[in-house]
């Protein structure tokens, strides 16, 4: 029993040494450095709730959860409701389903940087390819990135567009399991398309829905390259993701104790909301 116990140590301990290095430590690291000024040049010194008081008193980075909590209610809504079109739409039988199925989940594999960069020239005002399209019929050039109102939903559709075919692909696993007697027995009973998936596909969902949601919102909470790279949190700053201005702080202006306490803020907000919104969740379900 003591070998088999030993052996178990062993093979456990790689696994344990990553863990405590790339989880543990950073988590450690950063606790640690909400008490301390540093600006990675001179060593750090103990700043007590310095940087506390001053997240508190920050209204830039309040503002930056505003916007951050803006562009997750257009994208998380708008991801659920588009994966889930599709998801059923490539359930069906049709001509290269397969082929549709990579198409979909293609993007979900390209740099984000390199998608960020296609957008930006697709919603370029003078020569983009969707204003392009647009004036085609009869409709004026939309400044997509530099209006203070367009340029966070903007985002949030190219964000969609991006991570769109790993969510399809979690509701389409789902669809496997639509035992297809119970198909069978609501049709016969004259349900129509609309009842079938509301009273029977639906539900049988929730779990998928669930996951989808929690995954779409961490996801959302973790904006970063596509403002960086479109607008540089512009404009007015109504792009300035809280990572965003987590960056900034740490690599711009050298804030490393600040950089963390935001990061630490974050974390405890991402949270809160994912609790709020099982629990929202749970009792949907239970009614």
């Amino acid at each position: 029993m003591r070998a088999e116990r030993r052996a178990g140590w062993l093979l456990s301990a790689p696994y344990a040494a990553f863990l405590l290095a790339f989880s543990a430590y950073p988590i450690v690291f950063a606790l640690a450095l909400v008490m301390m000024h540093w600006d990675l040049v001179t060593r750090p010194s103990f700043a007590g709730a310095d940087n506390l008081t001053l997240l508190a008193q920050d209204a830039r980075f309040w503002q930056a959860v505003g916007n951050t909590f803006v562009f997750l209610a257009i994208h998380v809504p708008l991801q659920i409701v588009t994966a889930l079109v599709l998801a059923l739409a490539l359930n069906r039988p049709m001509w290269l389903r397969a082929f549709w199925r990579a198409a979909f989940f293609l993007p979900v594999v390209i740099s984000g940087a390199v998608v960020a960069i296609l957008w930006n020239a697709l919603y370029a005002t003078d020569v983009g390819l969707i204003n392009a399209v647009l004036a085609r019929v009869g409709v004026g050039p939309v400044p997509w990135l530099t209006d203070p109102l367009i340029a966070m939903p903007a985002i949030a559709i190219m964000v969609t567009w991006k991570n769109v075919g790993f969510y399809v692909i979690i509701y389409l696993a789902g669809l496997q399991y639509v035992p297809k007697s119970c198909q069978e027995a609501i049709e016969l009973e004259g349900a129509s398309a609309w009842q079938r998936f509301r009273h029977l596909t639906l539900p049988l969902l929730l779990p998928q829905t669930v996951l989808v949601v929690t995954l779409s919102t961490i996801n959302g909470f973790q904006l970063f390259i596509e403002p960086y790279v479109m607008t540089g949190g512009g404009p007015l700053r109504r792009t300035f993701s809280v990572v965003l201005y987590m960056y900034t702080n740490a690599f711009s202006y050298q804030k490393m104790g600040y950089a963390a306490t935001i990061g630490v803020a974050l974390a405890v907000i991402i949270g809160a909301v994912v609790a709020i919104q099982r629990r929202l969740i749970g009792q949907a379900e239970a009614m």
